[in-house]
């Protein structure tokens, strides 16, 4: 494709992404961070894990983002109690027929927020993980498809632990990113404020279709992404396995696991749609460095010793980050 084409097509995609991110902040304060992420993950067909303390908005970003970009919209409130029928679906008697039809549950979605997620049991962890991955639901003996895109977006609360369940890791590796949600400033609390003490709070309008929204996918695909910058993304990943090659011999016994291939296209596919969400039609050293914590902060599996020390995943990926040659 020839630059100029190209360049052509990341502005208009720039734009129609602006659209979006106005339409988000009319009624969404700050958070641009987040609202980037979902938007670079929608384009990749990826998803979300969302963490962060309760009331900051996460739940309401997810359900603003859908309506302004037009895709059909579940919400589960994840439970200790919640059954995988009540999510996949079921199969149902008809007495016309004397046979059990599927009944589909409410997966079936373009958007699913996943709300507080580790409150559910392994067996709705497992129904969920076919979908996440196949992108499919199996409901007795039919087998049926997902609608396009098909992306889940979950939050966690880190404070609670009291009737929660872990996530497997294999189902953490399907997340694209983990991005942690920060409280506002003391500006941003202000605008808060004044729009729940205003008469009428601000509607999410829609200015996009999501069909509109995947045709951006081939733009990002077209992003370039140089060769160094991809040897630059592998070996950050591979430094997460082997640390004492890039010199960090004494994270050796603080990492259990490292991060799987799944990270490194993570990040090639992630940094190409932060840069096309910026404007940009190249990839550069700083999205990579950017873009690593979301990408690696839940495939990297810490050992009893780095949780005894106080290690955080965090620091480990800065770690990396300084010891990795830049190109």
């Amino acid at each position: 494709m020839e630059n100029k084409e190209l360049e052509n097509q990341v502005d208009r995609a720039a734009a129609r992404l602006g659209e979006v991110q106005r339409a988000v902040s009319e009624v969404i304060v700050g958070q641009e961070r987040l609202v980037e992420s979902l938007l670079a993950a929608l384009m990749c067909r990826g998803h979300v894990l969302l963490e962060g303390v309760p009331g900051l908005a996460k739940t309401l970003t997810v359900r603003t983002l859908s309506t302004v970009v037009g895709g059909s919209f579940q919400r589960l409130q994840f439970t200790p109690d919640l059954l995988p029928a009540d999510v996949t679906g079921t199969q149902v008697f008809d007495p016309r027929t004397s046979e059990f039809v599927p009944h589909k549950g409410p997966i079936f979605a373009n958007l699913i927020l996943a709300d507080e997620i580790n409150r559910a049991p392994a067996k709705v962890q497992s129904a969920l993980l076919e979908a996440m991955e196949e992108r499919q639901v199996t409901i007795g003996e039919t087998t049926d498809p997902l609608p396009e895109p098909f992306v889940v977006l979950a939050t966690q609360n880190p404070i609670e632990q009291e009737g929660t369940y872990p996530l497997p890791e294999a189902q953490l590796d399907r997340f694209l990113f983990k991005v942690m949600v920060d409280y506002p400033s003391a500006e941003e609390e202000r605008r808060v404020l004044e729009f729940h003490l205003a008469e009428s709070f601000p509607k999410p309008r829609r200015v996009t279709d999501l069909d509109t929204l995947m045709e951006l996918e081939s733009v990002v695909r077209q992003v370039y992404l140089d060769e160094r910058i991809r040897s630059y993304i592998v070996n950050l990943v591979a430094a997460t396995r082997a640390p004492a090659e890039v010199g960090l011999g004494d994270l050796v016994p603080l990492i259990g696991f490292g991060a799987s291939p799944r990270a490194s296209i993570a990040l090639a596919l992630g940094t190409r749609a932060f840069a096309l969400v910026r404007g940009r039609a190249y990839v550069t050293p700083e999205d990579v460095k950017e873009l690593a914590p979301m990408v690696l902060r839940h495939r990297i599996v810490l050992t009893y010793e780095a949780e005894a020390e106080g290690v955080t995943v965090e620091e480990i990926v800065d770690r990396m980050l300084l010891a990795v040659e830049v190109p």
